[in-house]
């Protein structure tokens, strides 16, 4: 079996990210490791990223059934410093139950326009917004990342 090459994300899991990290829910147990809880705190995931081997391994949904580099998997790339990340936005975005979200609308734009009005109220434009989603996103780009079927023996 090929290996799979984790495409580039929904927009809106840069934003999931910045909240996730806002909300300190990332915890690195190794250089390479690291459980992430979900926006409501019933979910853990595995998350594994090894840049320079050019590997990656998540536990949501959106990285092992959809093959993209899910919000986890941004996070961490964040938090080491591998992906930019913007505090103000990540402040207005703390708290805000993503998977809540998800299950009300079905429907990314329709999340991500009601995560803009949000915003809004909290003092953050939409244009700010995209611009950075923007950058984040060029940079996602240039990080090539194969997609593990499971953690690597080295986290055990």
């Amino acid at each position: 079996m090929g290996r799979i090459l984790l495409s580039l994300p929904p927009r809106i899991k840069v934003l999931e990210a910045l909240g996730c990290v806002a909300d300190r829910r990332i915890n690195f147990l190794k250089e390479n490791y690291a459980k992430v809880v979900s926006s409501l705190g019933d979910r853990v995931y595995d998350v594994y990223v090894d840049v320079n081997r050019g590997v990656a391994y998540s536990s949501d949904n959106g990285t092992t059934y959809r093959n993209y580099i899910g919000y986890p998997i941004i996070s961490f790339l964040m938090m080491k410093g591998l992906l930019p990340f913007n505090g103000k936005i990540a402040e207005a975005l703390k708290g805000i139950p993503w998977k809540s979200l998800n299950e009300r609308y079905r429907k990314y734009a329709l999340v991500e326009r009601e995560i803009f009005m949000m915003l809004k109220e909290r003092g953050i434009s939409r244009r700010e917004v995209l611009a950075f989603v923007k950058i984040v996103m060029e940079k996602l780009k240039a990080i090539k990342l194969f997609k593990l079927e499971s953690l690597p023996l080295e986290v055990y």
